[in-house]
């Protein structure tokens, strides 16, 4: 085994979140996803996915995980093993970064919040969050205290143009005053809460930490509130389809163990100027030496959709795969990433998506496929 691999983890019963029974109820169709009973649409995708993009929807995302790092040196506990700087924060601030392997590939990607000097707050995707502690814990050479808190906390999101109009109902905090990646500690619908200016979505909103007890009553409140601006639940598939078309990563898809964050077109994230962290001397070799494939958008010009996992031709080759694709309801057209060598990462490149037993005609477009206006 080498010293980097990951533990591996299974999990006997599926999970649920403590809003499980209220989305069986408003008769969602549930999915298991990495292990978690989960509400993949309401009313249907399309109708929840153009909700978030002309109004608001309501979102579950209680599976995400939490891990809190307490201590004097906690910031260099996370700087050690994240790409990104996370001594540049502010009390209140947000920072996504990478959760980094030695050979410049992903643990995870996850976002950092700065609740204090010595108290950080990680949020980690649902089916990393046991294998993302474990990995800071065990490289933990900062005595820092490493806490998983999933079980804590409750999480919503609200998004879309209205969402802080739905939101301002329920708190008296000064949500517009919330810079995007910020976030502040407030009463939401009559009980403490986390209220930050996050969303993967390409929308405006917010995501709220709350206790679980208070999940049912709160999601609840949210509707009632968001009834005047139409506000509908949403599930996972319109999640899915709005971050593609906002070209955000997908862990599994866009990233992963083997793809690095040069390759995933998140040069940005990687600071190889401050103190060494994992992953730190094969990404600065991989800058110098110039990355051999690259993620791109496409477009499908032919009849079909380029599915995640379908392999990329070129002249007749095969020389990549789609990392995520679908129709993009926003833009009225079939859409996809892939991983492309880099001669051939270039827009306007003309590509055959393997849609089953026939080459479908494709060409390399710019990201974002959609971004929001102001």
């Amino acid at each position: 085994m080498v010293a980097w691999e990951l533990p591996r983890f299974t999990h006997e019963m599926i999970k649920k979140t403590p809003l499980n029974a209220v989305h069986r109820a408003a008769g969602a169709r549930m999915v298991d996803f990495g292990g978690w009973d989960m509400s993949v649409e309401y009313s249907g995708i399309v109708a929840e996915h153009l909700a978030v993009r002309n109004g608001v929807g309501l979102f579950d995302i209680s599976h995400m995980g939490e891990i809190e790092v307490r201590g004097p040196r906690a910031v260099d506990l996370i700087d050690s093993l994240c790409s990104n700087r996370a001594t540049n924060l502010k009390d209140g601030q947000a920072q996504y970064s990478g959760l980094m392997l030695p050979n410049g590939g992903f643990v995870d990607d996850l976002l950092v919040h700065r609740f204090s000097d010595d108290h950080y707050f990680l949020c980690v995707n649902a089916s990393n969050q046991d294998k993302d502690f474990e990995w800071i814990r065990d490289h933990n050479n900062f005595d820092a205290d490493v806490k998983f808190v999933s079980p804590d906390y409750v999480q919503l999101a609200i998004q879309g143009p209205r969402a802080l109009d739905v939101a301002a109902k329920l708190t008296s905090a000064d949500l517009p005053s919330i810079r995007y990646y910020w976030f502040t500690h407030d009463d939401f619908a009559g009980t403490p809460a986390m209220i930050a200016r996050t969303g993967y979505t390409g929308e405006d909103g917010i995501e709220i930490y709350i206790a679980p007890h208070e999940g049912e009553r709160v999601w609840a409140a949210i509707l009632a509130a968001g009834e005047e601006f139409g506000v509908v639940p949403c599930g996972l598939g319109a999640r899915n389809t709005l971050r593609l078309e906002a070209s955000m990563s997908l862990y599994g898809h866009e990233i992963n163990e083997d793809i690095t964050a040069y390759e995933a077109g998140l040069g940005w994230i990687v600071k190889l100027k401050k103190a060494a962290f994992t992953g730190r001397d094969a990404l600065a070799a991989q800058k110098a030496a110039g990355i051999k494939r690259k993620l791109v958008g496409f477009e499908m010009t032919g009849r079909g959709i380029g599915r995640d996992g379908y392999r990329v031709h070129v002249g007749g080759q095969d020389v990549g795969w789609v990392t995520s694709g679908s129709p993009a309801p926003s833009l009225g057209k079939n859409i996809g990433m892939c991983i492309l060598p880099v001669e051939f990462a270039k827009v306007g490149q003309p590509i055959e998506i393997a849609v089953r037993s026939r080459l479908v005609e494709a060409q390399v477009v710019p990201m974002p496929f959609y971004s929001r206006k102001g």
